[in-house]
């Protein structure tokens, strides 16, 4: 079976924990998001999922209150 698609989105904005934790949440929300990894440190958020639409999940980090960069 193969991987699911990955779409790997720059994030700025986050500095602490509840900042991933937003992020996250705002991600696996959507339909089709299997995982959201996110990291503090690089500001590199990993989504996993099927069918997934990265200016969708752009939108959605936005929406939480953070910028997005080229995905």
């Amino acid at each position: 079976m193969p991987s699911p698609p990955e779409v790997v989105l720059t994030v700025s904005g986050m500095s602490c924990q509840h900042c991933v934790n937003a992020v996250h949440h705002a991600l696996v929300e959507l339909a089709g998001v299997q995982e959201a990894q996110v990291d503090l440190d690089s500001g590199i958020v990993r989504v996993i999922g099927t069918g997934l639409d990265p200016a969708a999940l752009a939108q959605a980090v936005e929406e939480a209150g953070y910028g997005v960069g080229p995905w």
